[in-house]
C-alpha cells in the first residue's frame, strides 16, 4: 500500500469500540424516547437493528450505520409519533454528545496513534454518520482533534454513507487523488463509501458491528482486528 497518502477513518466501531461506547447509551436513549416503557423501548431497538437474542446490531442496520436523524425518524415512526422526530433527535443527540464528553471508549491512545501516522507523512481524516459536532466532541475529549486534517459528519454537507461524497471531499481538501486514500471502517457502508468515492484501499476492522465475512463480501481489500494493526498493512 505504498501509494497511500491519506487515511479516512470511520469513527464509531473503528476509532471507538462500538458496543462499549454505544451499547449502554443507546439502550438508555430508547427508554427515554419510549417514556420509560421497557417494552416499547425494546420494540424500537429491535425495529432498528438489535438482535433480541444476542443483543448485537445487524451490520448495515440503522443503529449500526445510520445517522442520528435517520434513527430518530425511524423511532418516531415505530412509536406512531411521526411528527415528533425533531424532538426525539434532540433528546438522542444530547445524550450521545454527553456520552462522547464523558464515556466513549477509544480502541487505543488516539493522539499517539495519529502522531505515528502523521510522522509517516499521511493526511488523516474522520468521516462519520454521527453529527460533525459529535465527532468534534469525541476528538476533543481525547486530545485528538489537532491530529486530524479533516472531520466530516452526516450534516457537514458532503453527503452520507454509503455514497462517496465524504471521500471526494477529503481528497479535494487534501489536494490528492481519491485513489491515494485508504478508508478504514467497521461496516459495509464504510466499504461501500470507499468504493463509491474511488478510494484506493478499503480496510475493514472488527471492533464494530460486522464480522470479517460481511466486510470481505462487500469489497474490503483486507480485514484487520483493529486499527492497532493498521500500520502493519500500510
Amino acid at each position: 500500500m505504498s501509494n497511500v497518502r491519506a487515511v479516512l477513518f470511520d469513527k464509531d466501531g473503528t476509532l471507538f469500540d462500538f458496543y462499549r461506547t454505544w451499547g449502554p447509551v443507546t439502550e438508555a436513549a430508547a427508554l427515554v424516547v419510549a417514556h420509560g416503557d421497557p417494552i416499547r423501548a425494546e420494540i424500537i431497538l429491535t425495529g432498528s437493528g438489535k438482535d433480541p437474542k444476542t443483543g448485537r446490531y445487524r451490520p448495515g442496520s440503522p443503529i449500526a450505520s445510520g445517522s442520528n436523524q435517520e434513527i430518530a425518524q425511524l423511532w418516531a415512526d415505530l412509536l406512531g409519533r411521526h411528527d415528533e422526530a425533531g424532538e426525539i433527535y434532540r433528546q438522542m443527540e444530547s445524550m450521545f454528545l454527553e456520552r462522547q464528553r464523558q464515556g466513549a471508549v477509544p480502541v487505543l491512545d488516539l493522539p499517539v496513534f495519529f502522531s505515528r501516522l502523521r510522522h509517516r507523512g499521511l493526511k488523516l481524516g474522520v468521516a462519520t454518520m454521527d453529527s460533525e459536532l459529535g465527532a468534534l466532541t469525541a476528538m476533543d475529549r481525547y486530545g485528538a482533534r489537532d491530529c486530524l486534517d479533516f472531520i466530516c459528519g452526516f450534516d457537514t454537507g458532503h453527503g452520507v454513507k454509503p455514497g462517496g461524497g465524504m471521500v471526494e471531499a477529503f481528497a479535494r481538501e487534501m489536494g490528492i487523488a481519491t485513489g491515494a486514500i485508504a478508508v478504514v471502517g467497521d461496516s459495509p457502508h464504510d466499504i461501500e463509501m470507499a468504493r463509491a468515492g474511488g478510494a484506493g484501499r478499503a480496510i475493514g476492522v472488527l471492533t464494530g458491528v460486522s464480522p470479517r465475512e460481511a466486510l470481505l463480501e462487500c469489497g474490503a481489500d483486507i480485514v484487520i482486528d483493529s486499527i492497532a494493526d493498521l500500520e502493519t498493512v500500510l
